[in-house]
């Protein structure tokens, strides 16, 4: 198994797993390669299989997470993906393996990230990463959690931001969305398809891009890829919610609720 770690270096000439083939987004593509750039200048690293594939995993200092956490000292893992045929052959275990090795060698901690409390769209796999040893140490009631792997039992447990519990700033009426470019997908589907799709509907949508740190490490949610809430509620992490017929299935049970 060979991998690859990108840099500002190499990065123009690699791709970055997701959004391969969709020539939709690929100026929402080329926004997240744009980030990454910036990224890399505070710690932050993209590891993937040396194939055209989508097997990676993004990590750097909590300090510095574009989510709004309270994790001194931690790595924070944010997307990983192993997909397809690539499942099942030791992947996950090797990339997260390098990931503590990195963490333990800048005596870190420990290792945090968020999942859903149930498998959310876009994030990673709570079940398969409490079987490598990660533990829940903060919960929200809109479903998401906050694991831990510690290599230090005397640090402190991370914890998600106030803004995060109360829900700071969101408004309370009608269809919202939170994203960043850190995700591939995002600008296209946010600014394109859900316009378009909530427009046929007669629903008004407020988009919030969380264009720098400050931003995101206070936002209300720390689904900071794409987040949907209506009426102050937290619908989704799902971005294919954008698009009509995930839309309609999606918005009929919660307002049918």
């Amino acid at each position: 198994m060979s991998y690859i770690k990108l840099t500002k270096g190499n990065i123009d000439n690699e791709h970055i797993c997701c959004a391969i083939s969709d020539k939709k987004c690929k100026e929402s593509y080329a926004l997240k390669k744009a980030w990454l750039k910036e990224a890399f200048d505070e710690g932050y690293n993209f590891l993937r299989l040396d194939e055209r594939a989508k097997v990676f995993i993004e990590y750097g200092p909590a300090e510095k997470a574009w989510i709004p956490i309270n994790a001194p000292n931690y790595m924070n893992i944010g997307c990983f993906w192993v997909s397809g045929r690539y499942k099942k052959n030791g992947h996950g275990s090797a990339l997260l393996n390098q990931v503590i090795k990195e963490a333990k060698a800048q005596s870190m901690d420990g290792l945090v990230t968020v999942t859903g409390k149930k498998k959310f769209h876009f994030m990673s796999d709570a079940k398969w990463l409490k079987k490598m040893g990660f533990k829940v140490c903060d919960a929200t009631q809109s479903g998401f959690n906050l694991l831990t792997l510690r290599f230090n039992e005397k640090a402190m447990n991370p914890t998600f931001k106030s803004s995060v519990k109360k829900h700071e700033g969101l408004d309370q009426e009608g269809l919202v969305v939170y994203y960043t470019n850190r995700c591939p997908y995002s600008e296209y589907h946010v600014n394109v398809s859900l316009a378009e799709t909530a427009e046929k509907r007669g629903f008004d949508v407020k988009r919030v891009k969380l264009e720098t740190l400050d931003l995101a490490q206070s936002a209300p949610t720390p689904g900071t890829n794409f987040s949907l809430f209506y009426n102050g509620e937290f619908v989704t992490t799902d971005i294919s919610v954008c698009m009509d017929s995930r839309f309609d299935k999606t918005m009929d049970k919660i307002i049918g609720n």
